[in-house]
């Protein structure tokens, strides 16, 4: 398969939340959310409660908004025109157990309109996509976890969708198994997809995503690269481990820095800090080393991964 594939994978919004709002009764799912989904891998983030599966209900035309509008393909989330364009891989299963994996996405694959030969071919392209070629044939009640994650997979990918939607899809995958995923995930990204990954696996987004939603109490939070977020809470602490041959020397040359919330001692030759306006920080630092024989090997900080990111925007958004 190739980009040729894909028609409507085009430059552009793929998706897209208008002033979206979700009530039920007198709870929000989610509130006022614009966000926009092109080709590329996005990550949805947040804790329970969040709004992430009210979010994926709406794209996925589960759930009509109570206000605003979600397109896909510049069709309503809930019309056939833009439920062609969706590939959906819930967390839940939802299988009929006694067929074999094969019988179910070719199943799939004739539901989405598709003939008899078209859905036989079809289905063994995304057998072969997703590493169940040669085992798709045992009967689903009988498939390990992870043999039943890449068949509900498959049967996402069979009708080759511009907009792909994973929900916690590395659950129950073995190491290998989930780098495999992960590369299924670049390559559908590559050809012009747009692909939704919600995961509570925090750490692999910073390897997966080209970009990151975070949401937290029905609100989109924050939306950009990490770096980009990382930028934009610029004034919550950083954690920084710094190895210095003269520890105490240069620790006591750090305490009266404005930037310097916190100083431990850790072994022999290493400085944790937690600081405030790291950009300063670096820059005095910078300053400091050339000017004076301190010895520093190593300079690192250790909280820009993604795990980090959340907490420093959840942190943000207790405020409000």
């Amino acid at each position: 398969m190739n980009v040729a594939d894909y028609p409507d994978a085009l430059p552009g919004p793929l998706a897209e939340f208008q002033s979206v709002t979700k009530w039920y009764g007198a709870v929000i799912g989610v509130n006022d959310i614009s966000v926009t989904l092109e080709a590329g891998i996005t990550g949805l983030l947040g804790p329970n409660g969040a709004g992430k599966t009210t979010f994926i209900k709406l794209l996925t035309g589960q759930l009509r908004p109570s206000l605003g509008n979600v397109l896909v393909c510049d069709a309503p989330a809930r019309s056939a025109a833009a439920r062609r364009h969706i590939g959906y891989c819930p967390d839940a299963d939802a299988f009929y157990e006694e067929m074999s994996g094969r019988q179910f996405v070719r199943t799939m694959a004739r539901l989405h309109g598709m003939s008899a030969v078209e859905s036989r071919e079809r289905t063994e392209q995304a057998l072969a996509e997703v590493g169940m070629l040669d085992r798709a044939d045992r009967t689903l009640r009988g498939c390990s976890k992870g043999m039943r994650q890449r068949i509900k997979l498959a049967q996402a990918l069979v009708h080759q969708p511009a907009v792909l939607v994973v929900d916690e899809p590395l659950n129950g995958i073995d190491p290998v198994g989930r780098r495999e995923l992960m590369e299924l995930f670049r390559r559908c990204a590559a050809r012009g997809q747009a692909v939704l990954v919600s995961s509570h696996i925090l750490d692999e987004m910073d390897e997966l995503a080209d970009r990151i939603v975070f949401m937290g109490r029905g609100r989109v939070l924050a939306v950009g690269t990490l770096p980009d977020i990382r930028a934009m809470f610029a004034g919550q602490p950083l954690q920084i481990r710094i190895a210095c041959r003269q520890q105490r020397e240069l620790a006591t040359r750090l305490i009266p820095w404005d930037q310097v919330l916190r100083i431990e001692l850790s072994g022999i030759d290493e400085l944790l800090l937690q600081v405030v306006r790291p950009d300063d920080f670096f820059r005095q630092f910078g300053e400091l080393i050339q000017a004076t024989s301190f010895d520093v090997s190593r300079l690192e900080t250790t909280d820009t991964t993604t795990e980090a990111t959340f907490q420093h925007v959840m942190s943000a958004a207790a405020k409000f």
